[in-house]
């Protein structure tokens, strides 16, 4: 899933300085969310450079349709410190 969304995207990104760390579906109560967990190597990432990464993936995750029905699309910044994924 992260692979097939990295494809799409492409360097999207890039002029904000963030990658893709993570990618995962859960579902709680029958309802479904999809997250997408940015970073950066350098710095925090603040609140306006999430929005605007979400406004890029937003059009890149529906035409993707990872998941049927609705669900509910969560970008937020990686905590600094915490573990990383295998990029």
């Amino acid at each position: 899933m992260k692979e097939k969304l990295l494809e799409q995207l492409g360097n999207k990104l890039n002029d904000l300085n963030v990658f893709i760390d993570d990618v995962s579906i859960t579902e709680e109560n029958n309802e479904k969310t999809l997250t997408i967990v940015l970073d950066r190597k350098e710095d925090y990432i603040d609140l306006k450079t999430v929005v605007k990464a979400t406004r890029i993936l937003n059009p890149i995750v529906d035409a993707l349709d990872f998941i049927e029905g609705e669900y509910t699309l969560d970008v937020y910044a990686k905590e600094k410190g915490e573990i990383t994924h295998e990029q």
